[in-house]
């Protein structure tokens, strides 16, 4: 029997460029703190975080830079389409990510924004570090190698 898919998942961005220009090395849950028309044009897909990333300033962790763009029926009581937003995690885990970032070097990506089982909106974010042109020559190089790979396999069967 085929599984079910959750009718409520939907992915809203993608952060696709992320896995190629940096070194993932965890990913992490978050919730995201957002107003009223920010969720209702999330609804309609109109997001983007390709350019944005995530920073602790006065302990506190916030998604800079991100897009979701202006839901029109909500008149004056729209929002800012690139304003900081407060993302939220425990204590513990706002400790490990400054610890991280301050001394280990790392950035914080976000990867995904997407609507979860209950209809909430979450974003994961990764502990990455930057990779170096040679790195990303190599990803590509062994992303083309699969592919060819693949396509001898299927040529022989």
């Amino acid at each position: 029997m085929a599984p079910k898919t959750d009718p409520n998942y939907k992915v809203i961005a993608e952060n696709r460029r992320a896995r190629f220009d940096y070194a993932i090395e965890s990913d992490l849950e978050v919730g995201i703190m957002l107003t009223g028309s920010e969720v209702k044009a999330l609804r309609t897909g109109q997001a983007n975080i390709a350019e944005s990333y995530a920073s602790i300033e006065n302990g506190e962790l916030w998604l800079i830079n991100s897009y979701i763009s202006t839901y029109l029926q909500a008149g004056v009581f729209g929002h800012d389409e690139r304003r900081h937003r407060k993302l939220l995690v425990s204590r513990k885990e706002l400790a490990r990510l400054w610890a991280a970032v301050g001394r280990e070097g790392m950035t914080l990506v976000p990867l995904v924004m997407y609507f979860n089982h209950r209809g909430l909106v979450k974003l994961k974010i990764g502990v990455a570090k930057g990779k170096k042109l040679a790195d990303k020559r190599e990803t590509s190089a062994k992303r083309d190698w699969n592919r060819q790979k693949q396509r001898l396999l299927k040529q022989n069967q």
